[in-house]
């Protein structure tokens, strides 16, 4: 890694919460716990103002590490010192969402090189979190490629058989598929984002957790650290999901990793975010030679008990658009030479889509205008100079 000891962060970790907060205190447990340097990290707590600011910042301190707790009115006042508050609905409010704030945060502060999302209902499984993280990022040689006669992926295929689990996101459409397996050869710079996966309460959609017999949101099958022995990257032309409960990326993708605005919409999409971004990202990733690795290190999902009939209602208005919007970008873009041009590609395809092909089809041009002003956001963002003193909530001691 390029960043040196004692030169301040260079990992921005973002963290979602409203709730379990306290998840930050494992992780840097864990850091410190395997030797890895924590000054290496800037904690970026995305909240809402009724929930307890000044507790995460008192754990932010005595925990001792860099970092920051935004609310609502503190990332309004955030767009506001840098006159991009025109683009503050980019981000929406109470939503999973709003982990694109810190892609926006990490954007205007470029000693971040690397970010990393953490759902606050997980934990760090034995190992060290981060490092591996790094590590992924760092891949050269080889790594088993998969691929399907779907052009789909399962990120969970290693114990399929088993368990017969397809993850949340993945189209109904492709699944049954035939899987092959290849090895890849990457070289330094190839990998732009790890995606560590999860054991104990799968992450799967509404529908598959009522397949599975569950009435309060998890799943009756679970998932087990054997069931992922194998790192992997899917091969180009197939596409996966892309989950940032556990996900470390380089800052070079964020124009193409918007987490996509749901929940607060007049067609009531939501749950789909960071799915969608995931296919656009490997979009991407396969116009500019670049590879999405998958496996370790692993978290422990401990999703809460809530009743599977609201994620399904949150669910269910984008289902349909799920099945068709990896195809509404498969060939946006091919002669693209950086992730923005990319990403403004995959915009206008689904700005051309016909809106009254699908259920609640208007959402594509909603989403697809959102794009646009994402990449015209992060750009006056590059223009407008850094603070010369970024608000943060403590330092390191």
């Amino acid at each position: 890694m390029s960043n040196q000891t004692g030169c301040g962060p260079d990992i921005c970790v973002v963290v979602p919460t409203i709730r379990e907060y306290d998840c930050v205190r494992a992780y840097v447990e864990n850091a410190r716990e395997h030797g890895f340097d924590t000054s290496r990290l800037f904690v970026l707590l995305v909240t809402e103002e009724f929930c307890e600011t000044e507790q995460m910042r008192a754990m932010l301190s005595e925990l001792a590490v860099e970092g920051a707790v935004f609310d609502g009115p503190r990332r309004e006042a955030w767009y506001a010192d840098r006159g991009v508050e025109s683009y503050s609905h980019v981000v929406p409010a109470a939503s999973h969402a709003e982990t694109s704030f810190g892609l926006l945060y990490m954007w205007a502060n470029p000693a971040f090189e690397y970010g990393v999302f953490i759902d606050d209902d997980t934990l760090p499984r034995a190992g060290d979190f981060f490092g591996r993280h790094l590590s992924n990022l760092a891949h050269e040689g080889p790594v088993e490629s998969v691929a399907s006669d779907e052009q789909w992926v399962n990120v969970l295929y290693q114990a399929a058989d088993e368990h017969g689990l397809y993850p949340r996101g993945y189209p109904y459409s492709a699944m049954d598929e035939t899987v092959t397996t290849d090895t890849a050869r990457l070289d330094h710079g190839d990998v732009v984002a790890s995606q560590g996966l999860w054991t104990n309460v799968p992450d799967l959609d509404a529908v598959r957790i009522l397949m599975d017999g569950d009435l309060e949101g998890q799943a009756q099958t679970r998932t087990e650290a054997d069931q992922f022995e194998q790192d992997f990257v899917a091969a180009p032309d197939n596409y996966l999901t892309v989950c940032s409960m556990n996900l470390a990326f380089r800052r070079e993708i964020i124009p193409a990793f918007y987490q996509l605005p749901m929940d607060d919409n007049e067609w009531s999409v939501g749950r789909f975010d960071d799915i969608w971004s995931g296919v656009f990202l490997k979009r991407a990733c396969d116009v500019l030679g670049k590879q999405i690795y998958n496996g370790r290190p692993l978290c422990e999902h401990n999703k809460a008990p809530r009743s599977t009939f609201d994620d399904l209602h949150n669910e269910v208005a984008g289902l349909e658009l799920n099945e068709h919007i990896w195809r509404l970008v498969d060939d946006a873009g091919a002669d693209a030479e950086s992730y923005a041009a990319v990403y403004r590609s995959m915009a206008d395809a689904l700005l051309a889509a016909d809106p009254e092909t699908y259920r609640n089809g208007g959402f594509l041009h909603h989403v697809g205008s959102y794009m646009h002003d994402w990449l015209d956001c992060l750009a006056a963002l590059r223009r407008i100079p850094t603070p010369t003193a970024e608000p943060t909530d403590i330092t390191s001691v």
